[in-house]
This record gives C-alpha cells, structure tokens and sequence, in this order.
C-alpha cells in the first residue's frame, strides 16, 4: 500500500496495452492516484482507460505531445510524489515500487529508473540517444546512467516547479534529467528492466532524428548558453582576426570580410550574454 502518490501515465494510440497497463497498476498501487491523459489517439485508448475503475482519464481534444500530455497530468495531480508511467507495457509496477519508495521516504527528490541489461533496445535509435547522452553529460559534468527513461518519480513541489521549461514533445524526460542534476536536487538512478512496447511506436525514426538535433541545441542555449555562444563567437572572431592581419601584414588594410566576421562574432557573444540571463530567469522564475 503506497499512498500520497500519484502515476501519471501519457498515452497516444496505446489501444494494445493500455487495459493490462491500468489493471497492473491499480492492483499493485491500491492508494495511488492514477491519471492518464489520452494524448489525442486516433484508437480505442480512452474507451479501453475508461473501462478501469478508479482510474482519472483526461483526454486531449488533438495529439499534443508527450510531454504535454505529462505536464496536464501533473497539473491535475494530488499526491506528494509524482511518477511517469509509460502506457505501452514497457514498465512493470514492480520496477515503479523500486523508483517511488526513496522519494516517499524523503531519501530522494527524484528518482529515475535506469534500463539495464535485459531491456529491449531499438538499434536504429541508440547513435541519436548516444551522442544526445555525451552532450548531457558534458553539460552536467557527470555520468548520466539513463538520460531519458520513461519511468521516474519526483518530489511534487519540486518538478511542478519546472512546468515552465518542460517541452510538449519526447525531449520532456531528457529536459527534466538534466534540470535536476543542474538544479542540485538528490537524484538516483536505480536498475529497471524495460520491455518491448507493445503496438507500434510512434516515433518517426527521419523526423525524430531532426526533432534530436534540435533538441542538443536547446538544451545547450538552456542549460550552457554562454558558453555554446561563446564558442560560436571564437570560431568567428579568431579567423577573422588571422585573415585581416594577413591583409594588414601585406599592406592592403583590414578586408571587408575579416571585419565582418569580427563583427558577427562580438554580436554572437553579445547574445551569448543576454541568453544567459534569459535562461537563468527562467529556471529561477519559480524557486
């Protein structure tokens, strides 16, 4: 019996395990409140959530995103520990126990579940979520042993104070890893088996790939602002500088050209320093 928690479960088309998923869940976690937010599914995903007693379904007039679908269950949300749950049957109640307890007990602020071996893993996805993992890594200084695992628990103070910054998309699990390592909260991570999914995944291997890319972007001008501008300013900046003393040295005068990256360089550095603060406002905006 686990109480003053609450599972948040997101759900887009999950017609194939959603049912067995709430049953599981509603028999381990007799006191829990469960919410799950059907994400705009095109299937029979909120009739088959509806059928489970005692379960909150919301539903999403249109298909908003993963993150959105988390962030309207959080928003909703009662207990004092807030959990992620996938719809899809990766996750089993037993694992969920392992990554709720220490944060009830007031030993964590956030607890993530870290896939191990024996996990299902898509071979055609692990070079974007690698070079996504050395890019978090580098950000926080850290090993990082499961950057966006779908099941994890928090604190309820403290991840509602980060709704702000959640994206609506995929990228809301990797963003709240990231924000509580930089933030300073007590996070563990503890071993997990994940399953294969079961129905098809959503996910656009081409287009996720993009939507990836994007996202180390952000989450650089997030988290490392200053120093990705920066970066952008030198590489600007020092062959500006080499190609005019090249002009200057042979008597012609600065170029054009070496003045204009000189220029755009400053300029870049300059919206390097305005990022930072923007950035840094907004993680604090509700501490």
């Amino acid at each position: 019996m686990i109480q003053d928690l609450t599972i948040c479960i997101p759900a887009y088309n999950e017609a194939a395990a959603v049912k067995v998923t709430l049953e599981k869940l509603r028999a381990k976690f007799d006191d829990a409140e469960i919410i799950l937010v059907d994400d705009g599914s095109t299937d029979e995903t909120y009739e088959l959530a509806k059928s489970v007693e005692d379960v909150v379904v919301i539903s999403h007039d249109r298909n908003r995103g993963y993150g959105s679908a988390l962030k309207t269950a959080i928003r909703n949300s009662n207990g004092k520990a807030i959990a992620w749950f996938d719809a899809d049957g990766q996750h089993q109640p037993d694992d969920l126990v392992k990554v709720v307890q220490p944060v009830l007990e007031d030993k964590m602020d956030v607890v993530i579940g870290s896939r191990g071996k024996g996990s299902d893993v898509r071979m055609d996805r692990l070079p974007g979520k690698m070079l996504l993992k050395f890019v978090a890594e580098t950000i926080v200084g850290d090993f990082i042993p499961d950057l966006n695992s779908g099941l994890r628990c928090f604190k309820s103070e403290v991840i509602k104070r980060y709704l702000h910054l959640l994206p609506e998309g995929f990228s809301a699990s990797t963003t709240s890893t990231l924000l509580m390592k930089k933030r300073g909260y007590r996070i563990d991570f503890v071993d997990i088996i994940a399953n294969k999914r079961k129905g098809e995944s959503s996910v656009n291997i081409v287009y996720d790939g993009l939507v990836t890319m994007g996202l180390i972007i952000r989450i650089l001008i997030l988290f490392n602002a200053l120093p990705f501008f920066s970066l952008l300013s030198i590489l600007q900046i020092v062959p500006g500088l080499l190609w005019g003393l090249w002009y200057i040295i042979d008597g012609s005068g600065l170029s054009v050209f070496a003045s204009t990256l000189i220029i755009s360089g400053l300029l870049t550095l300059f919206m390097g320093l305005i990022c930072d603060q923007i950035t840094e406002l907004r993680k604090e905006r509700l501490e």
